[in-house]
């Protein structure tokens, strides 16, 4: 299978062999008591099938779960939280019959969940562990018997420099060291397993790649439409061939297959494909309000980024780093041995507290990089993970007539000194000096990596082991050499419309796209404008907008939109503190909504269970809208969804990525040999 850049960096060859190596790493799967005190069950069959289409993404997982011991239990099953996922429909097999779940506050689903359980009836439960895990428990599992639920997520899906990816996460991050001290993982499916990808895009694809699943076979069924599948018993999965009839994916083996391996699937649209302006819409019949997806994809017009910089790493050296700093010295001095001379570097390293090796900015020469590189290799990695004093180090002794930078790799969580989102967020408000984390794994606090980011204009990157380490590093490296836009402001005239999230733009980097949900009430045509500023200079686009007055085609918008609002929500609280006007508010849009989050979750009981308690089955009626529109879309042609095809907003075509020459190839070097130690690391 050809890889997904058509001009390979050829230093990277070597260096890859070893990053995609097997690593040992925490896993989704059933939970059990470590100390023996409950026997285990088993995941019976696990599949998983995918629908990327309108620029989102629905994901099922469909598993069965068998208890080989003589008495029943409950089966807890975790996974890792899928990044920007909202969870919408639960459901639980009862006497055959599918039973879909209901979305409550927390605190009520547990105790109804609880109060079932205690009367010895099936009921199941879907919560959510802050940024950590969704956590799903059903109960009884009866003695030689099995028991059927099934999990569906939404997700919203976008390009990079022209370049999609979509991650179903299954390496747990290992930072929950309780949660790992008192429970071991059955992350191994007994049966079958199963994976299948659908992908329908309203922009032509030349290629698609699952890097670290090289045994799924991949069909093009035309320009637009891809499907992917592999299983680990024949006839487990099924793929449609180019002439639309079905044929079962390649086996991996007749063996058991281990939940322990992200699958990471990218596609790279067509080059040459013109900046774009695509809006998606729903409304109901008979309803005054409609719901809106706007994504913006602008032309390749960032220049580049060429004067002297100075960059700050900030590198965690936590005890988990023990007996693999060796490896982080000589990726460190590989990397800075590249870079050009008119740069100056800087490292900080934390655990328990920060410590500043080279004592400010140094010019890269021979002489400084051996010996920092000499002192880093004498260090012994130890204590915990002191996050903030890291970063306020690092934000310490900037030249403001320099252009700075401070890169922050991490697979972990602030767990010593100040740990308060809100304290981290101040910070760098005080400092007009871009934060670029690398976030490695499932488990990391993304919420405040993301938040600092944000607050920055600068970018969280997320890394999984199943990445094309490679190819994100390209894109990262691109980010950090080119202009960007900011100030950023959208704005609709003619239909009115509200409720617009993010409420708050931030940076936007070459090849990425914004996504903007809102709501709208009236039909027909509307203008966008968007103004923003590129360095010094302000720019302007324009486009044409057509609003419909019905359009059944994609509930799932309501959801992403209250999810992304809840985002915004969030946001607001981790900087202003919380309060319960803000919690009520999540709470309220959750359940309407039909979406679990830290302070809502789903819950199953059989259906006179919901009728005595006077729970509306409002979800229930929801997800059945929402799979009859699904239907209804396979069935139907793919849908372009382009609003500025007569008159195009921005000139050009859109950003690919381009060649690791000149100043972008000395960090990518640098940052692909961090990220190879971090997987070292996890080992």
């Amino acid at each position: 299978m050809q890889r997904l850049w058509k001009k390979p960096i050829h230093w990277f060859s070597c260096l890859l062999l070893g990053a995609l190596a097997p690593q040992l790493v925490a896993a989704a799967g059933l939970l059990t008591p470590a100390d023996g005190s409950l026997p285990a069950l088993e995941i019976r069959e696990h599949h998983v099938n995918v629908v990327i289409d309108d620029g989102y993404a629905i994901t099922e997982v469909d598993q069965t779960f068998y208890n080989p011991n003589d008495r029943a239990l409950e089966a807890v099953y975790s996974f890792p939280v899928p990044e920007k996922a909202s969870v919408g429909e639960f459901t639980y097999w009862i006497d055959g019959n599918a039973v879909t779940g209901e979305v409550l506050p927390k605190q009520q689903a547990r105790t109804l969940y609880e109060q079932e359980k205690a009367q010895g009836r099936r009921t199941a439960l879907t919560e959510q562990d802050e940024y950590r895990s969704f956590d799903s428990r059903v109960y009884p599992v009866q003695p030689n018997d099995t028991v059927r639920i099934r999990l569906v997520y939404i997700q919203p899906v976008h390009a990079e420099l022209g370049i999609g990816r979509y991650v179903y996460p299954l390496e747990e991050g290992g930072v929950d060291e309780e949660r790992m001290a008192f429970f071991t993982y059955q992350e191994h499916v007994q049966e079958a397993f199963s994976f299948n990808l659908s992908m329908r895009s309203s922009y032509p694809i030349d290629q698609f790649l699952l890097p670290a699943h090289p045994q799924a076979q991949v069909q093009q069924q035309s320009g637009q439409e891809w499907k992917a599948a592999f299983a680990n018993t024949a006839g487990s999965a099924v793929v449609t061939n180019e002439e639309g009839q079905a044929q079962p994916a390649p086996p991996t083996s007749g063996s058991a297959f281990t939940l322990d391996k992200d699958i990471v699937v990218y596609w790279r649209h067509q080059q040459g494909l013109p900046g774009a302006v695509d809006m998606v819409t729903y409304r109901p019949e008979g309803s005054d309000r409609g719901t809106f997806m706007l994504t913006l994809t602008p032309g390749d017009d960032l220049g580049t980024a060429s004067q002297g910089r100075d960059w700050t790493f900030v590198l965690d050296m936590s005890g988990s780093m023990a007996g693999k700093y060796h490896s982080l010295a000589e990726g460190v001095r590989k990397g800075l041995g590249k870079l050009p001379p008119t740069d100056r570097f800087r490292i900080v390293l934390f655990n328990d507290q920060a410590q500043d090796l080279t004592s400010g900015f140094v010019p890269v020469t021979d002489s400084n990089v051996n010996r920092y590189l000499q002192q880093l290799e004498s260090l012994q990695p130890s204590g915990g993970t002191n996050l903030f004093a890291g970063l306020k180090s690092a934000y310490e002794q900037l030249d403001a007539d320099r252009p700075s930078a401070v890169i922050l790799v991490t697979d972990g969580v602030a767990n010593v000194g100040v740990t308060a989102k809100k304290a981290f967020l101040k910070l760098l408000e005080q400092h007009d000096i871009r934060l670029f984390t690398f976030v490695m794994g499932n488990s990391a606090n993304r919420p405040l990596l993301d938040g600092m980011a944000r607050v920055s204009n600068g970018f969280a990157m997320a890394i999984s082991n199943s990445d094309d380490i490679s190819g994100r590093l390209v894109q990262a490296a691109d980010k950090l050499r080119h202009e960007s836009y900011r100030d950023i402001d959208v704005r609709i005239s003619g239909v009115k419309v509200r409720d617009l999230t993010p409420q708050r733009i931030g940076s936007l980097y070459r090849g990425q796209q914004l996504i903007v949900f809102g709501h709208y009430w009236g039909d027909g045509a509307a203008k966008l404008t968007i103004d923003g500023k590129v360095s010094e200079r302000e720019v302007h686009y324009t486009s044409d907008l057509k609003f419909p007055a019905t359009d059944t085609r994609n509930p799932e918008l309501e959801r992403l939109w209250a999810y992304a609002t809840i985002e915004d929500i969030q946001n607001k609280m981790d900087y202003l503190g919380h309060d319960a006007d803000s919690e009520d508010a999540i709470v309220d849009l959750a359940v309407e909504h039909g979406l679990v989050t830290p302070y809502t979750s789903l819950v199953v009981v059989e259906e006179q269970v919901f009728e005595q308690q006077g729970i509306k089955r409002n979800n229930k009626a929801r997800v059945d809208r929402e799979r009859a529109a699904r239907q209804n879309r396979e069935a139907a042609p793919i849908q372009d969804h382009r609003q500025d095809s007569a008159q195009p907003a921005f000139n050009g075509s859109r950003a690919y990525p381009r060649s690791s020459g000149g100043s972008a190839g000395p960090i990518l070097m640098l940052l692909l040999l961090l990220v190879i130690f971090f997987r070292k690391k996890r080992g």
